[in-house]
């Protein structure tokens, strides 16, 4: 079983993020001065070009660039080869931001968690 598994279903849950949520603490905490991601290609480029649901994220503008060169370029398969490697290496630093994000908002988490387990110490030892 993965680590991060064993963490959140044998150890103690309350302070492990759900994967699926968004986050829950605002951007700027904990890392100040951050600038938030947006999506340079839109919702419409995206539907337009027929891009399926799963694959319309933050590097859904080099797979336009991608698909369009396919089409163009359409016997040569190989004429594509610097949009692909464009498009996987926006997929991998997508992957990392979004691990770094579950990572802060599980630090985040456990701060908040050791935050109130002080003030009920505190609340009860008075």
């Amino acid at each position: 079983m993965g680590a991060h598994l064993a963490r959140r279903y044998l150890g103690d849950g309350a302070a492990e993020p759900d994967p699926l949520q968004l986050p829950t603490f605002p951007p700027e905490l904990g890392l100040p001065g951050r600038a938030p991601r947006v999506a340079v290609a839109s919702a419409q480029q995206l539907a337009g070009a027929r891009v399926p649901l799963e694959q319309r994220d933050y590097c859904g503008h080099h797979l336009l660039r991608l698909l369009r060169c396919h089409r163009d370029a359409f016997p040569v398969p190989w004429a594509c080869h610097q949009l692909r490697h464009r498009w996987d290496s926006c997929q991998h630093h997508d992957y990392v931001m979004r691990m770094k994000e579950f990572e802060r908002e599980r630090r985040l988490l456990q701060r908040q968690k050791r935050l109130r387990q002080r003030e009920a110490a505190a609340a009860t030892g008075e």
